[in-house]
């Protein structure tokens, strides 16, 4: 039987609405500064929910050249791009001296929740006020689901294969998972794997509200996404990306690479029960424990998804009570969406690099705006201030609109 190989992740870029970059990103989780507040990116005056986590200070000229028509781009594309050149520069890989090694064409694989929507949002005014002339030819390109795993393909200047996966909420995680499995698999020695979006639109905004999925504490939006307070009213929609430089154990230590973590575990399905929202959970967290080869017990802090809404955030809760029996009340829980929102496709990516950093620094974040627990809350929610704690395997929980559940383990890496 063919040894499975072993995944490592040796670079990370992240932009999210709390910070661009692994150093701004990781201190304002540590602090619990939350990224959220009115949305600027359109006017939203009339709308029954006016916040969002929007990535500030981004300048898509600062990454993309002149020549690529950078404003032709989606937003997400756009920090797809910058959060890609952030990781391998981060990796400090040479991809040119990789392609001349005979490595084949490089995987890239990445998840997206929604397809383009200021693209759409731009193609339909337009065509409202003033026509079907009034499209421009690059909308077609530029709105497809696949259009920012393409152009992070074509930019790198090696031979590439990309992938998008578009299983909402949960395609930043599996992407990372399906990128792992081409290097434990032997197709592959290294691979680019994360999510993004950016569904900050008037279309996406009221369908989020609409949909009860986007608080509207507009009066107070840094504390507005409250994950599992007893006050919480919903969720807040945000935007970011998030992108690693996955590689073989064998592959990184001969190029000396620092190596942040380990994948090793990983499950995913869909909801046992539609009447009951992440029960598949259950199962996606048994699989990876299973496919890591450890106990429940092994593990030292589970990064939950946590959006924030009240009935997604219990039944997480449940779910990590019913895998983890006696002992949940002894594992750490945060989630980080107090600070960051719920970036969709990226949320899977922004926990693995919140997880990954932990592990770094035996160092867990708090869980932001969690003041008053839920009154039947048992579980260890990391709540106020940073914990110091050993930390050598981290569970990470993500799930979905439609029903989708993905988990999946980190480990402190040793050789």
């Amino acid at each position: 039987m063919r040894t499975r190989r072993r995944v490592v992740v040796t670079g990370m870029g992240v932009l999210a609405p709390n910070g661009i970059g692994l150093k701004a990103f990781w201190q304002s989780l540590i602090a619990g500064e939350s990224g959220i507040g009115p949305i600027t990116l359109f006017d939203a005056s009339g709308f029954k929910s006016r916040i969002a986590g929007e990535v500030k200070n981004f300048n898509p000229d600062d990454y993309i050249g002149a020549s690529e028509k950078p404003r032709r781009l989606s937003r997400g594309t756009q920090l797809a791009f910058a959060a890609t050149q952030f990781a391998l520069r981060d990796s400090r890989i040479d991809l040119l001296r990789l392609s001349n090694t005979g490595n084949g064409p490089l995987p890239i694989v990445l998840g997206v929740g929604t397809s383009a929507m200021d693209v759409l949002q731009t193609g339909f005014d337009s065509l409202r006020d003033r026509g079907p002339a009034s499209i421009r030819p690059f909308a077609v390109g530029s709105c497809a689901p696949q259009a920012a795993a393409s152009f992070i393909g074509r930019r790198l200047g090696v031979p590439t294969k990309t992938s998008t996966i578009s299983s909402t909420c949960v395609a930043g995680l599996d992407s990372i998972a399906t990128a792992a499995a081409t290097i434990r698999n032997g197709e592959s020695e290294v691979a680019i794997a994360g999510g993004a979006d950016a569904p900050i639109t008037p279309l996406a905004i009221a369908s989020f509200t609409t949909a009860g999925l986007s608080s509207c504490r507009n009066g107070d939006p840094e504390r507005a996404s409250r994950p599992f307070d007893r006050e919480r009213d919903s969720g807040v929609i945000s935007e970011g990306a998030g992108v690693l430089v996955l590689e073989s154990v064998e592959h990184a230590l001969a190029r000396g690479a620092r190596v942040y973590c380990e994948v090793t575990g990983y499950g995913l399905q869909m909801d046992s029960d539609p009447e009951f929202p992440g029960s598949g959970l259950e199962s996606t967290m048994g699989a990876a424990l299973a496919n890591a080869g450890c106990m429940p017990g092994e593990i030292d802090y589970i990064c939950a998804y946590g959006p924030g809404h009240p009935i997604f955030d219990k039944v997480e809760l449940a779910m990590i009570g019913r895998v983890f029996g006696t002992r949940a009340g002894r594992v750490p829980i945060t989630s980080i969406k107090g600070v960051t929102g719920n970036p969709l496709a990226a949320a899977g990516p922004m926990q693995f690099v919140a997880s990954a950093l932990s592990l770094q620094k035996d160092l867990i974040p708090p869980t932001a705006n969690c003041e008053n627990l839920d009154h039947d809350c048992e579980l260890d929610i990391v709540r106020g201030i940073a914990r110091r704690s050993k930390i050598n395997r981290v569970l990470i929980n993500v799930r979905g609109l439609g029903g989708g559940n993905s988990s999946l383990i980190v480990e402190r890496f040793t050789t």
